[in-house]
């Protein structure tokens, strides 16, 4: 099976100092950070996914609003991965109104492998969109986040009958 990470919203807003900063973010991006490495020691693509507010909706978004700081990928991720592709989306389904599901099938993708932020709602979406059904879908939880440990650990329940888990 040829397998992509998906690296879903690891934007700056989510961050400590940004709009909206979520739970154990410090930890999750060591985390992703390491699933980058292992993917590239194995050839594994990487695919990372932004969502942006464009300019034209007005600036009426809380965060993530298309130019500003907090839209933009934490880090050294894409130092990490400069080979990696990156979708703009602007829904909580990665898939939906985006090329997604264009790279994956140019690129053989049978499985994906999906972590990001935020848990109950992006990771989630885009694990049970309609168009990850033709992909085998796995969750790395250890490299997923949201607001609150509960609500992380709630939405992980909830995706396993329908997701299967890999660990880091």
């Amino acid at each position: 099976m040829k397998e992509a990470l998906i690296i879903i919203d690891l934007q700056n807003d989510y961050f400590e100092g940004g709009k909206f900063p979520l739970w154990n973010t410090d930890v999750v991006f060591e985390n992703i950070q390491k699933a980058i490495k292992k993917a590239a020691q194995k050839d594994i693509p990487i695919i990372f996914i932004e969502h942006i507010v464009p300019k034209e909706a007005g600036g009426l978004a809380p965060f993530f609003n298309e130019g500003t700081q907090g839209a933009k990928i934490h880090g050294n991720l894409l130092e990490l991965a400069p080979n990696a592709k990156i979708i703009r989306k602007a829904f909580a389904d990665s898939f939906y109104e985006t090329k997604l599901d264009k790279v994956l099938t140019e690129l053989r993708i049978d499985k994906i492998l999906i972590c990001g932020m935020m848990t109950q709602n992006c990771v989630t979406h885009t694990a049970i969109s309609k168009q990850a059904e033709k992909y085998k879908v796995s969750i790395i939880p250890e490299c997923c986040t949201t607001v609150d440990e509960m609500i992380h650990n709630i939405a992980l329940n909830a995706l396993s009958i329908r997701v299967d888990f890999e660990t880091l």
